[in-house]
């Protein structure tokens, strides 16, 4: 079986798109390891060959592939007009089964040398499919692409890809990732500008379950599935939350813990060679997401602070979530710790100076560097299941 994917962005790189272009080829090759599959990419398309046995993996992994625009089953023939007319017109049966009664022919030449141009290409095409369909170039029910290259590959409407980068083409990232909606599409759509990421959650046992965890070892697997390997590291933080809880303004707990938080992302940052660090904060969406709250998170963070999602709304965010299938995992009823412990009225314009002095006043720089060190850490990628790691050793 042949499956063919196009290329999106990649084509628009300079004089480095192979550098972009062996980056794809080695993520497909590396998400169908085990596997009887073959991949090649030539003049802007990635083809994939495998054995039937295979081909719900491949699609699988072409579904989570970022770096192309769409992907589908493709048959190919021999580079003649009888081949290509035979089939196409095998292809149009099968969607006339389907239900199709109109169609179109969309031809591309890309091999010069072949006789006829794309346009009688389509007209020759189609003469003995109107036996069975009529023509509808404006509206048809199915599009019957044919490209003629080293071979000639005949298929139907394409598969929706994940646009962007080749994951690993802009360096690494640390996303802060709760059990919410937010924090996995904030990974999401950094993978698709080429960054890995590593993952950080923040658990508060008893107050968060082991439920709340588990909620969040799915999100951080089904992100894998694009990003093909990562690892999250579970930080133990109820000591954290509880000095917070006795020794803060009670209107600066959720940002004092928002602090602390950053103060572990700087020191696990560095241990795994992130350049910057991602939060799912989306402007105004709640009290510490204004502005002037961000600034104070932000002054604590020694990288750079992504927030992909700063200005969407939570529609928009709702969207990619179904996108990525990680919707009906977020929505699950397990509260993380940032809502436990959050206020009633909490501080809406927050000042770094102010911060700095409740900081001060907490004392939890001893416990936030054992939170760091007891931290559990889950490998996971697209192949396997997580696998938890049998020590605090770190990768």
């Amino acid at each position: 079986m042949t499956y063919l994917a196009k290329i999106g962005e990649l084509t628009l790189k300079g004089s480095n798109i192979q550098e972009f272009e062996n980056l794809l080829k080695h993520n497909t090759a590396k998400c169908l390891e085990g596997t009887s599959a073959k991949v090649q990419l030539r003049a802007g398309r990635l083809y994939i060959d495998c054995e039937e046995a295979d081909s719900e993996k491949t699609e699988f992994v072409l579904n989570h592939l970022i770096g192309i625009t769409g992907w589908a089953k493709a048959y190919v023939c021999e580079k003649s007009l009888e081949a290509i007319n035979k089939t196409v017109f095998e292809v149009a049966e099968k969607e006339a089964e389907r239900g199709c009664k109109t169609f179109k022919i969309d031809a591309r030449r890309a091999d010069k040398s072949f006789p006829l141009t794309s346009y009688q290409i389509c007209c020759e095409a189609a003469g003995d499919v109107e036996a069975i369909m009529k023509v509808d170039v404006h509206n048809p029910d199915t599009i019957i692409y044919v490209e003629v290259r080293e071979q000639c590959f005949v298929y139907t409407d394409s598969n929706t890809g994940c646009r962007g980068l080749p994951v690993g083409s802009s360096g690494k990232g640390l996303l802060l990732l709760s059990g919410g909606l937010d924090s996995p599409v904030a990974g999401y759509r950094m993978l698709r500008r080429g960054m890995k990421i590593e993952c950080c959650y923040f658990h508060s046992y008893p107050y968060t379950s082991e439920e709340a965890k588990q909620k969040v070892v799915t999100l951080a697997q089904k992100l894998a599935y694009y990003g093909i390997t990562t690892y999250l590291n579970v930080i133990p933080f109820t000591e954290v939350q509880m000095k917070i809880k006795e020794k803060s303004p009670e209107a600066w707990m959720t940002l004092m813990l928002r602090v602390c938080m950053m103060k572990v992302a700087n020191r696990l940052a560095r241990r795994c060679k992130a350049k910057c660090i991602i939060t799912g904060e989306s402007v105004g969406q709640v009290a510490s997401q204004t502005i002037e709250n961000m600034t104070v998170t932000e002054h604590f963070a020694e990288l750079p602070l992504l927030r992909p999602l700063c200005g969407m709304d939570k529609e928009e965010i709702i969207r990619d979530s179904e996108f990525i299938d990680t919707y009906e995992t977020s929505i699950l009823p397990y509260e993380d710790c940032c809502v436990l412990f959050s206020p009633r009225h909490p501080v809406l314009r927050g000042q770094a100076e102010d911060a700095e002095e409740i900081y001060k006043n907490l004392e939890v720089d001893d416990l936030i560097e054992k939170s760091y060190r007891e931290r559990e850490i889950v490998k996971l990628t697209i192949n396997n299941e997580p696998v938890w790691k049998t020590e605090k050793e770190e990768q």
